[in-house]
């Protein structure tokens, strides 16, 4: 017994190294499957829903990802993060379109590319410019989010996601939640007007089914906490829009 006990231990112990092996490669395997991301759906007008996600623009599956840029900088544009994985997966394409003056970064600015092959998940990316860091605003961001809108109608989108990146840009300037609190108003306003040109026959019928913000650990909490009350005041002013057509019926030709 004296003999058998050291190699019985050996043998327990080697077992439960393996179930610990496995466990660890199996919770890894987990972590990595980003249909997993903690997320949170709000319903919101026109049988939209706004997902508050847990999860960055380089691996979230979505028909259109939207980033926020800040105007270029030719003493050098910051990437941190998020905004550096992006630029890096994309083979430093974001970083070459700026230090070439081909896309600054100025308020309204937009660009809308197919990544390269095998680099991210999304199909399509939006670049929307929000101008000078110095000058920027929670009206820079509503602005971006009426583009966004209009932008995602235009490309008759049903998956759409946004990642203002402003902290992966180096500006602190405007609080995370807040910022994202405004694109949601201002994007589900803009969408309304959007369906109702589509309802009087003014444009074309698409099929918008939800809205991403993609958010980090740090800002995914204080996100619902800004996002919904900023749903239910863009909800309360659709509501009292006036209902009468934009133009008058029987307009002589």
């Amino acid at each position: 017994m004296k003999e058998r006990t050291p190699f019985l231990w050996r043998i327990r112990q080697r077992n439960a190294m393996s179930v610990l092996l496995v466990y660890t490669l199996a919770a890894s395997a987990t972590f990595a499957d980003t249909s997993t991301a903690p997320e949170h759906s709000l319903d919101a007008p026109h049988s939209m829903h706004i997902i508050i996600k847990m999860i960055g623009p380089v691996t979230q599956t979505t028909d259109l990802q939207i980033i926020c840029v800040l105007k270029h900088n030719p003493a050098g544009d910051q990437y941190i993060q998020a905004m550096k994985d992006l630029n890096d997966k994309l083979g430093g394409l974001l970083s070459s379109l700026r230090d070439r003056s081909q896309f600054i970064g100025d308020p309204g600015e937009t660009l809308l590319f197919t990544p390269p092959a095998n680099s991210i998940t999304p199909s399509r990316i939006l670049l929307i410019g929000v101008g000078e860091e110095s000058k920027l605003t929670l009206d820079s961001l509503r602005f971006a989010g009426r583009i966004a809108a209009r932008e995602a109608v235009r490309l008759n989108v049903a998956h759409v996601s946004f990642a203002p990146t402003l902290r992966d840009q180096g500006s602190s300037r405007i609080d995370v939640a807040d910022g994202d609190a405004a694109i949601v108003e201002q994007f589900l306003l803009a969408y309304d007007t959007e369906k109702r040109l589509q309802a009087e026959g003014l444009s074309p019928n698409d099929d918008l089914r939800d809205l991403t913000i993609e958010a980090g650990p740090k800002f995914f909490d204080s996100a619902i906490k800004k996002v919904t009350p900023a749903i239910a005041s863009a909800a309360e002013q659709i509501n009292q829009r006036e209902a009468a057509p934009y133009h008058a019926v029987g307009i002589a030709k």
